[in-house]
């Protein structure tokens, strides 16, 4: 569930693969053996005898039926955009439980559960005691100790990208923002991560009043939140047509239906005005020959994509000598893209349209943009419309870090919890805590 739709995730979508969920094959091996200790001890009996050294009466205390709270929380600081929720009530649902030979006995009806929802923030100011829980679990500890790991592995994944989204679509100040990281990763993690920059998409037009489109490159990054991939051309298809930019582009035109956006990547010869004005020739002469609002929009040019390496210098800017993608390479594009209808010697009944042709194409800039370069783009007012970002998204460093942990801070002892953290750890709290029905996923 999200905090903007209050839809669920759930497994229809998500897919779990349960039997080796619920075998521990996705688990840290250590969760594995304090299943088979707390079930051996379950199994003979075994009363505490121990001597608690944090001077608990424990008189008739059953280890292996033990009841525990425990709390699932981030450290990211100053802020982490929590996003994984549904996956991980998901695995609740459908992994907490124990076997009885090869039947498997379900343990998430007797499990109470509060949570978050995906879209939420939580807030960290470096002190452990004071962490902002996202999901806490009460219940038999036995029933779902296998399940921290994969857990605790979707939360820190998709939050991570879903924070380092939110950062971006900040620096972006409301302009569009591409994921394009599918390329960076496995394939299996693509629905994940789609899914977790939607939601931060979700997020950032919430706090802002923006309407930023989620814009992905696949189909697998769109399938849990009902979208679709889209995208152009490569630089592949323009060597196939021997470095000819515009007849690549017009094949394009001719065989892609009229819904998907004619962007041209424009690089490829590392002359990128000479080459989106030869695009922008050829689509403005089909397009004044269209005789309906199909063919005018099969021809209408959406914009031009410039992706110049970080090693090279455009011919656009020999004279400086700045490489990649700079915002004056765009102002150059800008300013030619805008005077292009001046060599078409359009009559005069047509110069406004040729004119608002021309400066409605717009311009996506790509390769190796991260919330840094971003932010000089637009504090040097760069005329950019979309930003296509890739690998910075998947960073995990000091600074993007988000890594969860689930702490048992509680026991339930002699009718009544008993607070039981680790040293340093204290029993925490979150207002956005809402009680779960995990019958739903």
């Amino acid at each position: 569930m999200t905090a903007f739709n209050h839809e669920r995730l759930t497994n229809v979508q998500i897919g779990l693969d349960m039997n080796h969920l619920r075998r521990g094959y996705y688990s840290d091996t250590y969760f594995i053996n304090i299943m088979h200790i707390l079930q051996g001890l379950q199994a003979e009996g075994y009363e505490f005898r121990g001597k608690s050294p944090r001077g608990v009466a424990a008189v008739g205390y059953s280890v292996g039926d033990v009841i525990v709270e425990a709390q699932i929380f981030n450290r990211r600081s100053p802020y982490a955009v929590i996003a994984g929720v549904d996956v991980a009530l998901a695995i609740i649902r459908h992994g907490a439980g124990y076997f009885e030979g090869e039947r498997f006995v379900a343990g998430w009806c007797d499990l109470d559960v509060v949570a978050v929802e995906d879209g939420d923030m939580t807030y960290y100011n470096g002190n452990p005691n004071e962490v902002q829980t996202v999901i806490e679990i009460r219940g038999k500890y036995r029933d779902f100790t296998l399940l921290e790991t994969p857990i605790l592995g979707m939360l820190t994944r998709a939050s991570r990208i879903a924070t380092n989204v939110y950062d971006v679509l900040q620096a972006a100040n409301g302009k569009n923002v591409l994921f394009f990281p599918a390329r960076f990763d496995l394939p299996s993690v693509q629905s994940l991560d789609g899914y977790a920059y939607w939601v931060a998409l979700q997020r950032y037009n919430h706090e802002t009043g923006h309407q930023v489109p989620p814009l992905v490159s696949t189909d697998a990054q769109a399938a849990w939140w009902g979208g679709r991939g889209g995208g152009t051309v490569p630089h592949a298809i323009i060597a196939c047509f021997l470095a000819d930019t515009a007849e690549a582009m017009l094949a394009f035109g001719r065989h892609i239906p009229v819904d998907v956006p004619r962007i041209a990547l424009v690089d490829f010869n590392n002359d990128v005005v000479r080459d989106a004005l030869a695009v922008l020739d050829v689509y403005w002469q089909q397009y004044v020959q269209a005789t309906d609002d199909v063919a005018r929009k099969q021809w209408t040019l959406k914009g031009v994509r410039l992706d110049t390496s970080g090693n090279m210098v455009d011919e656009s800017l020999k004279e400086t000598g700045e490489r990649g993608v700079t915002p004056e390479l765009v102002r150059v594009m800008r300013r030619a893209l805008d005077n292009a209808w001046t060599r078409w010697n359009v009559p005069n009944d047509l110069e406004d349209q040729a004119r608002d042709y021309c400066r409605n194409v717009q311009i996506v800039v790509s390769g190796g943009f991260n919330r840094e370069k971003i932010a000089r783009f637009e504090q040097e007012r760069a005329p950019v419309d979309s930003y296509g970002v890739g690998s910075t998204f998947l960073t995990n460093d000091a600074q993007t870090n988000t890594d969860f942990t689930m702490d048992v801070v509680r026991v339930w002892l002699n009718g009544q919890w008993v607070d039981m953290p680790k040293i340093g750890r204290a029993p925490c709290d979150n207002p956005d805590l809402e009680p779960v029905d995990l019958s739903i996923f």
